[in-house]
């Protein structure tokens, strides 16, 4: 009996042997010296780590150590725009031999992972154009664009719109610079460097994922190039109930650059979609439009084609994430952002005295903390935490909403010029 305890109990320990011993991580950064941080675990590069040899191999067993969540490793170096790398596949499913037992697992894609980090300076050039919205004080005798026929939009808006083709998926997206950035899902280019981009006259040029946002489901990639068409975004403090909208994408299994038209729905927060501000429209949304561009009468964009309601006996929802959002991750890169007028731009500067002498005054508010919580300015909601907004010259009611705790709210004034951060009292 001792003799066959002994021979279980070592056949025991060989079962466990892989999944216990420890194997280590690796990750590589151009610059070295990034800061990594996955999963409570920080570092600099070169990073190593050790980490359960059950999250690089299959499970053995019911009892073998596993990984049960994915993880994702984030690189930063000031500077240098911070990269969000997978690291992990999944989820796998382990049977049993019987069949009665199961469980999901994720098992690291590599030992080693190498990023290549892109300068701030050299990727985000050119200039973003947002139309004012209400918050911001309009040029007097400054009369909004007029809209145009859905003919005209088309043409016009088309040209500035991309087909994204990565190794296993595909969607859309659309330039919102003239040097070549382009705005998509995050979804549409998860675990991809480098995707193609389709544009409507039949180029087809390479694009670098230079960053995403995996929270709100935004990421921007980059080609090389310049006098890129792109488009202006709209505040959503500017998207009218029952308003006519367009979307143009190229889902999947259907023609590439086609154009679907309906109505705004709804406008708000819908946590059931994700964070942000969401526009609710009957403008049929589908696989592979996802990060084109909802557009209003005048050819801006009001929000990027997300995802669509799947829910038995209902049909015709979609959602697009509200450019209020884009911006704000847009501004973390540009914190000049046009509001339809000239300002600086990062690649040159060629406005007039005239010119600058009609530029919105504005203030510039940071918000650090707490991270997450939703940022609402004048009762609309402008992001989320940690941000930096510009708000034009005035008075400004500021509440700093978390779940679970009461509304922290404020009144602020801007001066111009002024630079101001906001937190809330404990």
């Amino acid at each position: 009996m001792p003799l066959r305890l002994f021979l279980s109990g070592f056949g025991f320990a060989l079962l466990l042997a892989p999944s216990v011993l420890a194997d280590k991580l690796h990750i590589s950064s151009n610059p070295p010296g990034a800061a990594v941080e996955i999963d409570g675990k920080a570092g600099t590069t070169p990073f190593e780590e050790d980490f359960p040899g059950g999250y690089f191999h299959d499970p053995f067993s019911l009892l073998s150590h596993r990984l049960s969540r994915p993880l994702v490793a984030r690189i930063s170096l000031e500077g240098y725009v911070t990269k969000e790398i997978a690291l992990t596949i999944g989820p796998r499913e382990w049977v049993s031999s019987s069949g009665h037992k199961r469980f999901q697992y994720y098992l690291f894609r590599a030992t080693h992972f190498h990023v290549d980090l892109d300068s701030v300076d050299e990727t985000f050039t050119g200039t973003v154009t947002a139309v004012p919205d209400s918050r911001m004080a309009v040029q007097p005798g400054r009369p909004l664009e007029s809209p145009r026929s859905q003919e005209e939009v088309v043409q016009q808006s088309k040209r500035a719109v991309v087909h994204l083709k990565g190794n296993s998926k595909g969607g859309s997206g659309f330039f919102v610079t003239e040097t070549g950035v382009i705005v998509t899902n995050a979804h549409v280019v998860r675990g991809e460097d480098i995707v193609f981009a389709e544009l409507a006259d039949g180029q087809r040029l390479e694009a670098r994922v230079v960053y995403e946002d995996p929270e709100v489901d935004v990421a921007l990639a980059k080609v090389k190039g310049r006098h890129f068409p792109h488009l202006t975004l709209a505040e959503v403090a500017d998207v009218q109930q029952g308003e006519n909208v367009i979307a143009i994408g190229s889902p999947g299994g259907a023609m590439s650059f086609s154009v679907t038209k309906g109505i705004v729905s709804a406008v708000g927060p819908f946590p059931s979609a994700g964070p942000g501000t969401w526009i609710e429209t009957d403008t049929a949304i589908n696989p592979g439009s996802s990060g084109g561009p909802l557009l209003n009468s005048r050819g801006e964009a009001i929000g990027m084609s997300t995802q669509k309601l799947i829910k038995e006996n209902v049909s015709g929802i979609g959602f697009a994430l509200s450019s209020s959002n884009l911006l704000v991750v847009l501004r973390r890169f540009y914190p000049k952002i046009d509001s339809g007028l000239k300002t600086m731009s990062s690649v040159e500067n060629d406005e007039t005295p005239a010119e600058k002498s009609t530029e919105v005054e504005t203030g510039t508010v940071l918000f650090s903390e707490p991270d997450g919580a939703e940022i609402w300015v004048d009762h609309a909601f402008v992001g989320k935490a940690p941000a930096r907004l510009p708000l034009s010259v005035g008075q400004h009611v500021v509440a700093i909403k978390v779940k679970n705790h009461a509304d922290w709210i404020t009144s602020i004034t801007i001066v111009k010029g002024s630079q101001v951060t906001l937190s809330p009292e404990p």
